[in-house]
């Protein structure tokens, strides 16, 4: 029993202290379990094989998904815009659709997702973002209390109960308790944060770095830039390929990309963006985007009877859409033709970028000159810079002819950063269909098999680019610490130490009622929480309030709910919670804000859960 206080205490030292990364932490303080052979090597790694853990893996994943499809990029600018110019319904919409996001998606990225959008929309509408970024940052996690998923100290706390051998929660049980804490929340802040006064705006650091959108208006690609449509049935163009066509040659224009989409309206279809490879066979309803002289571009449409768009015109329904090139599957990049090169003096078709590297020259630029037109005859010079066009993995595959040209930026991580919007529907249908098999009981599948074909579906359908990236979206430290911390509570149970803590607590304040009980467990929960993650928090507190529930005979739902709430509301400090780490530096908020405004919130939330939670679930 002293060995394991001492490895708890020394774990909750550092833990508040900061200054060791939290997932060294949790795996040292398990090595020392190990080695005190408090747990066996089976009981200590049993935290990586638990399912809430798996779960927790997958849910990045999926969150990954909607935020590389711009999904929920989507889906909160569009609610945001309601707010006018109005203070209170910007505060409100906020709050709300914040909350609404953090129901599915991790409190730290809904934050990050929100933070842009709320700080452009404070600017329009002429609001101090210190007035709604604090609330973003509490709403987030007041959005987490909704779900079973919302937040891992929910899905602690239902773990604790099965493994005792109750009732697993619905993934809607907790969804009363986050809308109590969440009107709270606004009843509170909207007065609150008035304390808030504007402070000085930093100058912003210039970012000299250019924008894909804005290295392709340099090259002025956009006024060369035509779409065609093969809306026609008895085109000569379908089932033709791009060198069938010989379009270069007869007309002196270039096919750049082709898109394909499916679905009948603009909010269900998907679009498959290509390069305009040689073997790439035509079908009606595709639009071929063209590089060229207008002129030609007219005769080549009429020739074929092909449908000449306008800029403002939408590619399937004919309404109003500008035309662009879009980055979703391919990208454009530089690349510096070096001294050395064997290209120089070679024109653009010798050097074979289509048909060795799969890429289009979109424009040249040498010296203060642009060269757009009849490129294929253009000689490469030392020093020219060519925008090329094609899929990511391709034009980074020209990083390695190094002797000949040099690629100027990262285009991997430029990938990184371009949201597939197309792709948003299947997002929107895979995490809807997730959360129906977790929500409706008549469907025989577990919630950690749901979310695993949820995660995996986000992969196969390219809502996350490749697995690779599926694997960038976890949070490691998140899930190391959480599996590494699992087996604290075993030993925590196996020693002794958590029946003497909850005698402790059911001696102090059991003689006083399960009231007084409940209000301790909250209590004693909400000042850890304050020091240490709420993951950990949870962790270890779940197994004592059960067992002070159990010792006085009373239901531990309501004790179990106290330790999820406790251990999420926190925001008395900027390091309680990641999302209060996240709005510090962008709301320049000092810590004596967070214990003016948040520290009073989570008291009276307190108090009132208190009261309500015997209410919602009876002891």
């Amino acid at each position: 029993m002293i060995a394991t206080l001492i490895i708890l205490l020394v774990s909750a030292i550092l833990f508040v202290t900061g200054k060791v990364r939290s997932d060294l932490v949790a795996i040292c303080s398990l090595l020392a379990l190990l080695l005190c052979q408090i747990l066996n090597p089976a009981e200590a790694l049993a935290g990586f094989s638990n399912t809430t853990v798996i779960m927790m893996i997958g849910l990045f994943i999926v969150g990954g998904g909607i935020f590389q499809t711009g999904l929920a990029k989507m889906i909160g600018s569009k609610v945001m815009a309601l707010a006018g110019n109005s203070e209170l319904r910007l505060f409100l919409l906020v709050m709300i659709v914040t909350s609404a996001i953090g129901m599915f998606v991790s409190n730290t990225g809904t934050v990050a997702l929100m933070l842009p959008i709320v700080v452009s929309m404070a600017a329009t509408a002429g609001i101090s973002s210190r007035r709604l970024l604090m609330p973003l940052a509490f709403a987030s996690s007041m959005g987490g209390m909704m779900t079973l998923i919302g937040t891992p100290a929910n899905l602690i706390v239902s773990d604790t109960l099965v493994s005792a051998g109750y009732e697993s929660l619905s993934f809607f049980s907790f969804l009363p308790v986050g809308i109590v804490t969440l009107v709270v929340g606004i009843l509170f802040l909207l007065p609150a944060t008035k304390m808030l006064t504007p402070k000085v705006k930093a100058k912003d650091s210039k970012n000299d770095s250019k924008s894909l959108k804005e290295l392709v208006n340099e090259y002025g690609v956009a006024e060369n830039l035509f779409r065609v449509h093969i809306k026609d049935h008895e085109s000569k163009a379908i089932g033709q390929t791009v060198v069938d066509l010989n379009v270069y040659r007869e007309y002196g224009i270039n096919v750049l990309e082709l898109r394909r989409s499916s679905g009948p309206n603009r909010f269900v279809r998907t679009v498959n963006q290509q390069l305009a490879s040689s073997d790439l066979v035509l079908k009606q309803n595709d639009v071929l985007y063209l590089s060229g002289d207008l002129e030609m571009v007219t005769k080549f449409a009429e020739d074929y009877s092909l449908r000449l768009l306008d800029n403002h015109t939408d590619e399937i329904d004919g309404s109003s859409s500008n035309a662009s090139l879009d980055f979703f599957d391919i990208g454009v990049a530089e690349i510096l033709i070096m001294p050395s090169s064997s290209m120089i003096n070679r024109t653009i078709i010798e050097a074979g970028f289509r048909s060795k590297f799969s890429v289009n020259v979109l424009g040249i630029r040498r010296k203060n000159e642009y060269i757009l037109n009849e490129l294929g005859e253009v000689k490469m010079h030392n020093g020219d810079v060519l925008l090329v066009q094609g899929a990511w993995k391709d034009i980074a595959r020209m990083k390695k002819e190094s002797s000949n040209w040099v690629v100027l930026g990262e285009p991997l991580h430029e990938a990184a950063k371009v949201t597939l919007d197309y792709k948003a529907p299947i997002a929107a249908a895979i995490m809807i269909g997730m959360v129906v098999m977790m929500v409706v009981e008549s469907i025989p599948v577990a919630p950690v098999t749901s979310v695993l074909l949820a995660a995996i579906l986000m992969v196969i359908t390219g809502c996350v680019r490749s697995v690779e990236a599926a694997y960038k979206t976890i949070n490691w430290q998140t899930i190391v610490l959480f599996a590494a911390m699992l087996p604290m509570s075993t030993a925590l149970e196996k020693t002794g130490v958590s029946d003497m803590i909850a005698n402790l607590i059911v001696s102090g304040l059991g003689s006083s009622g399960p009231f007084m009980l409940l209000a301790g467990i909250y209590a004693a929960t909400s000042v850890m929480t304050i020091f240490i993650s709420n993951t950990v928090t949870a962790v270890l507190m779940a197994p004592i309030a059960l067992q002070c529930a159990v010792q006085i005979g009373v239901s531990p739902v309501p004790f179990m709910f106290a330790v999820a709430v406790a251990a999420s509301m926190c925001f008395a400090s900027p390091f309680s919670t990641p999302p209060n780490a996240l709005v510090k530096p962008a709301g320049q908020y000092t810590f004596s804000d967070y214990v003016k405004v948040g520290l009073p919130l989570q008291i009276i939330l307190g108090i009132v859960m208190i009261l309500v939670l015997p209410l919602l679930f009876p002891f």
